[in-house]
C-alpha cells in the first residue's frame, strides 16, 4: 500500500523560517563631543514561534536593543528584517505601518490611555490601520477574553489593578494577531505574585503560537524561555541554552560610562 512519500536517513526537518534577522547593528548616542557605544554589531536571528528572553545589568543595552530591532529607534550601521521586510530601507511611514500590522508591544508602563476603557484600548491599533469599527470591538472584546477580562472590557485602566492593566497590554499586543511581540520588562512594574501571573500569561501566549521577544530583569523570566540571550556593554555575550547562561552577578558591566547613558 502506497502511503506517500518515504523518509530517509538523511532526511532532517526543515527549520522554522525566520521571523528576525539582525546583522551588524550598532547605535552610538551622541551628547556633544560625548559618545555612547549602545549596540556594537549586534547579530541576532529569531525563528517563527521562538520564546527569546534578553537579560543583562542594567543600563547595557537591553532595551535600545528592543527599540531599534523593532524599528522604534534608528540605528546608526546594519540591516535588520522583520517578517520579511528591510526595517530601515523603508520610509518612516512605512516602517510605522508595518510596525503598526506585523508587531506587538508590551511596556512596563502599561501606556494606556487613561480616558478609554480596557476595550477602547485594545481595539485603537485595530481602528489606526482601517479596520472597521465594529469588527475592531468584537476582536477586541474576544481577545480580552483570551486574557481572562472579558468582565473588565468596559473599565478603564484607573479602575484596574496593575496586573489587569499589564493583562490590557498584552491583548493590545495580541489583537492584531502580529508576526511578533516584543514585551519590554513586563513584570517591572508589578508586584511578585502578580508577575507570576503575567508570566503564566506570557507563556500560554507563546504556547499557542505567539513569536515574542521579551527583555527582563526577572530571573523566573529570563530563564523560562527556549532561548536566552545576554547583553553585556551593547554586545550579546550568551545565546543559547538559558540552563547554560552564566548568573546575573558574573555579567556586571566594564564600562561605567554606559551604565548612565545607553539604558
Amino acid at each position: 500500500m502506497n502511503v506517500g512519500p518515504q523518509r530517509t536517513h538523511t532526511d532532517t526537518p526543515a527549520p522554522p523560517p525566520q521571523i528576525l534577522s539582525a546583522r551588524g547593528v550598532v547605535k552610538t548616542y551622541r551628547s556633544g563631543a560625548h559618545e555612547v557605544s549602545a549596540l556594537r554589531g549586534i547579530d541576532l536571528d529569531v525563528q517563527v514561534g521562538e520564546l527569546v528572553t534578553v537579560m543583562g545589568p542594567s543600563g547595557n543595552g537591553k532595551t535600545t536593543l528592543l527599540n531599534c530591532l523593532s524599528g522604534l529607534d534608528d540605528i546608526d550601521a546594519g540591516t535588520v528584517t522583520v517578517d520579511g521586510a528591510d526595517l530601515f530601507a523603508m520610509s518612516d511611514a512605512k516602517r510605522t505601518r508595518h510596525r503598526a500590522t506585523r508587531m506587538g508591544f508590551v511596556f512596563q508602563a502599561f501606556n494606556l490611555i487613561p480616558v478609554l476603557s480596557a476595550a477602547e484600548n485594545v481595539e485603537l491599533p485595530l481602528l489606526v490601520t482601517g479596520v472597521a469599527p465594529k469588527a475592531a470591538r468584537k476582536r477586541a472584546h474576544d481577545v480580552l477574553g483570551r486574557v481572562g477580562l472579558g468582565d473588565r472590557a468596559d473599565h478603564r485602566p484607573g479602575e484596574l489593578s496593575g496586573g489587569e492593566r499589564q493583562r490590557v497590554t498584552v491583548a493590545r499586543a495580541l489583537v492584531g494577531e502580529p508576526a511578533l511581540i516584543w514585551a519590554d520588562e513586563p513584570t517591572g512594574a508589578l508586584d511578585s505574585r502578580t508577575a507570576g501571573d503575567i508570566i503564566e500569561l506570557l507563556l500560554e501566549v507563546h504556547a499557542a503560537g505567539q513569536t515574542l521577544v521579551i527583555v527582563t530583569h526577572d530571573e523566573g523570566l529570563g530563564r523560562s524561555g527556549q532561548r536566552l540571550v545576554q547583553v553585556r556593554d551593547g554586545r550579546i555575550v550568551h545565546d543559547g541554552d538559558p540552563r547554560t547562561a552564566p548568573a546575573a552577578s558574573e555579567l556586571a558591566p566594564a564600562a561605567a560610562a554606559s551604565v548612565e547613558v545607553a539604558s
